[in-house]
């Protein structure tokens, strides 16, 4: 749902003398440990509350910009907000893949509840669900309830390692039809689940309208600087934001330190920069062996947030199998210059319904690492009681 690795290298032939430090420079390119404390913290939370609260905002969401704000003032409740701060007006307009990350932050949350023995009732929209565009009312009302019958979901246990991994995966190792069967049932029942593997010809064709939109994603100015205005480049940076994409690569770190990395302004769709991204996006959607996706009936507002919940579920059950996933959302925005690559995706595998989630589904290579996590703000910004740079 969050995109990594954007413009990772920018080109250009930029030679480095020893003279300039560069070596003491490359390492302040590194994520810092201070970034990702959440995802190691999350279980030390006492009160049920905060348990519940520190594991939710590990949930994966676009762009990871967390836009969520949750209120403790009335015991027993949690009370959930959009940071209107912290949407993503170019690449999604009406606030889809937005309510998804909140769908994926509410099943965390019942899912921490749980192995603390308490239900979670969730209210959805408890003030009104939001028209074309969301907006600051509550999103959903928990209540928290203590009940002996509640049982911990076995899937909980891979909440710390879960990744959004983007990397090229292993043609090797398929997806098998104990995978899509586990993916499958993870999803339940209220949404279809689809996963095509591959010898599947659909796969093929979803790589070509998946190149396609992110072609156009990186051409359009608007949704370009919509990521480069949340581009954290560095250590330093990254730690002071905990959000948006990382970047981490000691070339372009360097290259800013040295000031020649502009951000206020997008390359051009034929500059080296681009064609980079572009080769990169094309290598890694060819080392894809499956795509799995998630589809409504309609388009409401509780069905966006239903979506975000199975697919939180979906990625755990990943984790179970050994498999890792990087969503593909470009084809499913709904900004007008990606419209025929929405139609295509919609026709191939939509079936009448709308398109929730679109993703890769792999293993990665043997021997090769897993990835770092994603920052995350922690659970003082989320409450409000400890103020970070947006």
């Amino acid at each position: 749902m969050d995109r990594k690795g954007f413009l990772r290298v920018l080109g250009g032939g930029v030679v480095l003398a020893a003279g300039l430090g560069a070596v003491a420079v490359w390492r302040g390119a590194g994520m810092p440990q201070e970034a990702t404390a959440a995802w190691r913290e999350a279980g030390t939370e006492q009160d049920v509350r905060r348990f519940a609260l520190a594991h939710a905002l590990l949930a994966p969401n676009p762009h990871n910009m967390q836009p969520w704000i949750a209120d403790l003032g009335t015991d027993g409740q949690i009370g959930l907000r959009l940071d209107m701060q912290r949407l993503l007006p170019a690449t999604d307009p009406f606030g889809r893949q937005i309510l998804m990350g909140a769908g994926a932050f509410l099943e965390l949350l019942a899912m921490a509840a749980a192995a603390r023995g308490y239900r979670a009732e969730i209210g959805l929209f408890p003030d009104g669900a939001p028209g074309e565009r969301l907006d600051a009312k509550r999103f959903a009302l928990v209540r928290l309830i203590q009940d002996a019958a509640v049982a911990p979901d076995p899937l909980f246990a891979n909440v710390p390692s879960r990744r959004t991994d983007r990397r090229g995966y292993d043609l090797g190792r398929p997806i098998g039809p104990e995978d899509a069967a586990a993916l499958a049932a993870a999803a339940g029942g209220t949404l279809r689940f689809g996963l095509a593997g591959a010898t599947d010809p659909r796969v093929e064709a979803i790589r070509a309208i998946a190149r396609e939109a992110w072609r156009i994603e990186l051409a359009t100015a608007a949704t370009m600087m919509e990521s480069m205005h949340v581009l954290r480049v560095g250590g330093a940076e990254i730690d002071r934001h905990r959000d948006g994409i990382s970047i981490t690569d000691p070339l372009l770190f360097t290259l800013m330190k040295l000031g020649m990395f502009d951000r206020s302004a997008a390359p051009a769709i034929d500059s080296a920069a681009m064609r980079k991204q572009v080769a990169d996006f094309d290598a890694i959607t060819a080392a894809t062996p499956g795509y799995f996706w998630i589809v409504s009936d309609g388009n409401s507002r509780a069905q966006q947030i239903a979506a975000g919940r199975a697919f939180a579920r979906v990625a755990l059950a990943g984790v179970s199998r050994g498999l890792v996933m990087h969503p593909n959302e470009q084809s499913l925005q709904e900004y007008p210059e990606v419209a025929t690559q929405y139609r295509a995706i919609h026709a191939l595998i939509g079936a009448g319904g709308t398109v929730q989630m679109l993703a890769r589904v792999g293993a990665l290579p043997a021997g090769t690492a897993v990835a770092e996590p994603a920052p995350r703000r922690g659970l003082p910004a989320l409450l409000g009681t400890e103020k970070m740079t947006g």
